[in-house]
């Protein structure tokens, strides 16, 4: 047990952070990189417990635990919360070779379901990958060599790789379509990078378990993984709530609200026994039935919505972060905001995602964060 002297050191030592171990990401409105510009306007705030309402990656998750704080990452999609359980809530439990070794056996005996072999044939991944996955996924489920806390952190470490591998193998880094013939035409290409895709499942699967093992740390301070829709979270006793919601563009429909469309395979991934009777086989991707339901961030209603978000939390501090030319503008949140808060700011910085959309104006596009004190 530390002394609160030898606490109060280690986390002084936490504010001098290294951005360049934090975890890689190719999830689709990450804020990895800008990072160092969210620390820079949070690390002098008052908080100790924080609540990252829409965890995502996890990325911002890990910048608090990193700052020593006590952190509470949250996302409805299960297997966003996995990933919380992995690197966030887990402090000390690492994957070891003979881990490793355990679910090779798995893959090698042929003893499991078959579902995503059969079910996504021509889809995804060739058909040795779904192969491998469903290896992959027979030998997570029968994980038995431990118990309590230690196993689900395993497990959740596990699932951390395979999900990284997954996306990294796909165009866009996505499963939004159809598209395996991305990969598999004999074309010249002007996008994405055959050779990655092409690398092996076993390969990407141990270097982003060695990425998670290099990403556990003990922070001195518990912790928590939630899966749940913010609007259902029942605790609202956060000293700080950062807020990063699904971004709706002002022009046109736009994906980036429903993740569920976007990461429905990973999701499967995480509900493997479940999974047949979750699916729209009338779909040509496989999607998730009813995956619109439950998403509240709608066009007809969103202003309504981001109300509801911050009147919730209007006892803690808010951080909002939102990009520039959304709906609601900027100047509607901030309105909204002070509402509930005495003193509202805004910080911004010019910022693109990868993905961005065609027409979008690079030299106005920034991310906005919104101060609700």
């Amino acid at each position: 047990m530390m002394s609160r002297t030898e606490s109060r050191i280690a986390k002084t030592t936490m504010t001098e952070i290294d951005f360049k171990s934090f975890p890689t990401t190719r999830y689709q409105g990450s804020k990895r990189k800008i990072l160092p510009w969210l620390h820079e306007h949070t690390k002098n705030l008052e908080f100790n417990t924080v609540l990252d309402a829409f965890g995502g990656s996890g990325s911002v998750s890990y910048l608090f635990k990193k700052m020593g704080k006590s952190v509470t990452y949250n996302d409805k999609l299960k297997f966003n919360s996995i990933i919380g359980k992995a690197i966030i809530e887990n402090q000390n439990v690492t994957f070891l070779k003979e881990d490793l070794e355990n679910l090779k056996e798995w893959i090698k005996s042929n003893d499991y379901n078959d579902f995503i072999e059969k079910t996504f044939k021509g889809i995804y991944y060739l058909p040795k990958e779904n192969k491998w996955l469903d290896g992959i996924n027979n030998g997570i489920i029968n994980m038995n060599h431990y118990r309590g806390k230690t196993l689900e952190y395993k497990k959740s470490m596990t699932y951390y790789a395979l999900f990284q591998a997954c996306l990294i193998k796909r165009p866009y880094n996505l499963f939004h379509r159809n598209n395996l013939s991305m990969r598999t035409a004999d074309v010249e290409r002007n996008f994405g990078n055959k050779v990655t895709w092409e690398k092996s499942f076993k390969m990407y699967f141990e270097k982003f378990i060695l990425e998670a093992n290099k990403l556990v740390f003990d922070s001195q301070t518990p912790c928590f993984s939630l899966n749940k829709s913010v609007f259902d979270l029942d605790n609202v006793d956060y000293d700080l709530v950062y807020l990063d919601p699904p971004y709706l563009n002002k022009k046109e429909t736009n994906e980036t609200t429903n993740y569920l469309k976007c990461y429905h395979f990973l999701e499967g991934l995480a509900n493997y026994n479940k999974w047949e009777k979750l699916i729209d086989f009338n779909s040509a991707n496989l999607r998730f039935k009813n995956i619109d339901k439950g998403n509240h961030f709608r066009r007809e209603n969103v202003t309504e919505t981001f109300e509801e978000l911050i009147k919730k939390f209007q006892n803690s501090t808010i951080v909002l972060s939102y990009k520039s030319g959304g709906n609601p503008s900027i100047d509607t949140l901030v309105r909204i905001m002070k509402k509930y808060k005495k003193n509202v700011y805004t910080r911004s910085i010019p910022y693109v995602y990868a993905l961005k959309r065609p027409g979008t104006d690079i030299k106005k596009s920034r991310e906005v964060l919104i101060f609700g004190i």
